[in-house]
């Protein structure tokens, strides 16, 4: 009887663990707010975070200018494709895709992480998985002539 007992508690045990887990790693999720200014600048260019954990970026649009003229996005490219190569690919590309928000619908499969575009005023988010390679990858801004003057920011994955 004391054996059934004691499986019974460890048991309960176990799945007392499993269901505080999930909270666990809720709370686990790094968020970063950022702003986009008219100065075509992020106010945060460099993000620490740990290789795979979970990052969530809050980004807000300050702009004295209609969001047609300045508004700004978060696009951060899967690591395969994030090179000065591939970037500038990336932001050439984009500067053409005006109707699908400045997102390329050829390179999409590319990114690991976007959000709309916000212009004054306007808030947009995203939570992605940090690469799970330590290392340094870029973050910037699709909007035409935004990356090439400046708009972009550093993700650092350590381990």
């Amino acid at each position: 009887m004391k054996k059934t007992l004691a499986l019974g508690t460890i048991a309960a045990a176990l799945v007392l663990v499993g269901a505080v887990l999930p909270i666990a790693a809720q709370a686990a999720t790094k968020t970063v707010k950022i702003e986009g200014v008219d100065q075509m600048r992020y106010t945060v260019t460099k993000i620490e975070a740990k290789a795979g954990s979970k990052l969530h970026i809050v980004l807000t649009t300050k702009s004295a200018l209609p969001k047609s003229q300045m508004a700004h996005d978060f696009v951060i490219l899967k690591p395969k494709y994030d090179n000065p190569g591939g970037i500038a690919n990336f932001v050439l590309m984009a500067s053409t895709a005006r109707n699908n928000h400045y997102i390329p619908k050829r390179l999409a499969h590319e990114i690991l992480a976007s959000t709309d575009l916000a212009g004054n005023g306007e808030t947009v988010e995203t939570t992605f998985t940090v690469p799970s390679k330590p290392g340094s990858y870029t973050y910037f801004c699709t909007f035409p002539s935004h990356y090439n003057s400046g708009m972009k920011g550093t993700l650092v994955v350590t381990k």
